[in-house]
């Protein structure tokens, strides 16, 4: 890797760590306040409603942002025609929402559907505002604003959140933070960019990006209509409670989960992008992001489903205890999902969105077929179909992989096989300790200890050089602080 684009990387990855996680950690402070303050009931009925609002966010961008990033010569015509398809689409849309919600609250049987789905909809509006800065920093590698911008829009809008419920607010006070979010974005994303619209459009652009964003788009609602058809099916055959603690169980594992997949995706597009045409480097950095990938992953997520009983208690209370096997099998569906995010992203950025597209209808008709065969199961049958269709749909996205970049299998195999035995002991050591300690606040503790020795045991054992290289890292970086 040039030493140019390996600062870039470097860089590129260090900001987009610290803006996912500071954003996850602090969402992860805030919903475990809301979760002790608000209801199931309350979580269920935006979680009924977002799965609208996700829908529209997509639509709105329509995979132009990333057809914006991987054009190198992209000028002020290409940003402002997005920019006000953009606000077009999201207006419209809006309309469109606003004037159903009487439609959907009689879906779901819940009236009070209506006024609140009108608000969360404002939303999207601010969205479509700040797409296009998003994009010009995205294409620019900088990642340091973004995170700035992202964690400020999160603290706030949470810290809001926070004083409603305490005031008994009770779902507002989600509804809230959701729009405020939204809202600080739009501002903080133009005041940090400083790129202001001109009158400039060409249908041209609409045409010529199209055939490259039309896969993205595809694949995009693709991934938020299963990723919200549990909600759907909880909302209309199950009590609302159920809907609750699922949301609950899905957002824990995704503070997770989606943190390491927006940091994959995030960084790793842009950086592809630039050695797209070179099959050689574009397989070695690959495999390298591979690999540490795997060393981060595994263990995180195989620890979490072996803790996962005393984690829910301590951290929601015991009222949110019926959301422990699904947040189980949703980490177990998310196992391999950032090394699945990893393939995309290649893929993508050497131009193959049809080929992702197609990974992406394979995967959703795998997880469709699971839940029609496992329906009269229920939800716990419904949660397993699902995490072995990830896993299948993973295998695939291998197979396409090697096609296009000629990349081995048995390396893509191999690069983490290791790392899923080292995951696999640590996760069955600390979930051995439940046999032994019955306080769950002792417990939870001592399992977190365990496996924080044993990861940090392991990777000296199988992964020296990794070991010494941020053994090294976090000296410099001490020394640099107390200086």
């Amino acid at each position: 890797m040039g030493d140019d684009l390996k600062k870039k990387m470097v860089s590129a990855l260090t900001w987009t760590m610290i803006d996912r996680f500071g954003q996850q950690a602090v969402q992860f402070v805030i919903g475990l306040i809301l979760a002790r303050l608000l209801s199931p009931t309350d979580f269920g009925l935006l979680g009924m409603v977002m799965v609208f609002a996700g829908l529209s966010y997509v639509l709105v961008e329509s995979g132009f942002g990333q057809a914006l990033i991987r054009k190198q010569d992209a000028n002020e015509t290409d940003f402002n025609t997005i920019f006000y398809f953009n606000i077009f689409t999201s207006l419209l849309l809006y309309l469109i929402l606003f004037f159903s919600t009487p439609a959907i609250a009689h879906f779901f049987n819940q009236p009070q559907l209506i006024l609140l789905g009108r608000i969360v909809f404002l939303a999207i509006l601010f969205n479509a505002l700040y797409l296009v800065p998003l994009t010009k920093l995205n294409k620019e590698m900088n990642f340091k604003i973004m995170a700035k911008v992202n964690i400020f829009s999160t603290v706030l809008s949470g810290i809001c959140g926070v004083v409603l419920a305490f005031m008994h607010y009770g779902v507002w006070a989600l509804v809230t933070q959701q729009v405020l979010y939204q809202f600080l974005r739009m501002c903080t994303f133009h005041l940090s960019v400083k790129w202001k619209p001109q009158w400039l459009f060409s249908f041209d652009v609409i045409r010529n990006f199209w055939k490259f964003s039309i896969n993205l788009l595809g694949t995009s609602i693709l991934n938020v209509l299963f990723n919200n058809l549990y909600i759907l099916l909880l909302s209309r055959f199950y009590p609302i409670k159920q809907v609750g603690y699922y949301s609950q169980a899905n957002k824990l594992s995704e503070t997770f989960n989606f943190s390491f997949q927006a940091v994959l995706v995030g960084s790793t597009y842009s950086l592809f992008t630039q050695i797209q045409n070179d099959d050689e480097r574009f397989r070695r950095i690959f495999r390298e992001i591979a690999q540490k990938t795997s060393i981060i992953t595994f263990p995180i997520m195989l620890v979490l489903i072996a803790v996962a009983n005393p984690f829910i208690y301590v951290l929601l209370s015991a009222k949110w205890m019926m959301a422990v096997p699904y947040f189980q099998l949703l980490c177990l569906a998310s196992l391999f999902g950032p090394l699945y995010a990893l393939n995309v992203s290649a893929l993508n950025s050497r131009g193959q969105s049809k080929i992702t597209f197609r990974i992406e209808l394979i995967k959703k008709s795998l997880i469709f077929l699971s839940v029609v065969v496992c329906f009269h199961f229920g939800v716990i049958a419904m949660l397993s179909g699902y995490a072995l269709a990830c896993f299948i749909a993973y295998l695939i996205s291998i197979l396409y992989l090697k096609s296009d970049l000629k990349h081995f299998i048995k390396h893509q195999l191999t690069d983490f096989m290791r790392c899923i035995g080292v995951g696999i002991i640590i996760a069955a050591c600390a979930f051995g300790l439940s046999f032994l300690i019955h306080n769950n606040y002792l417990l939870l503790g001592t399992q977190i200890v365990l496996a924080g020795i044993l990861y940090i045991l392991s990777i000296k054992l199988f992964f020296n050089e990794l070991y010494n290289k941020s053994y090294q890292f976090i000296l410099e970086k001490m020394a640099f602080i107390l200086k």
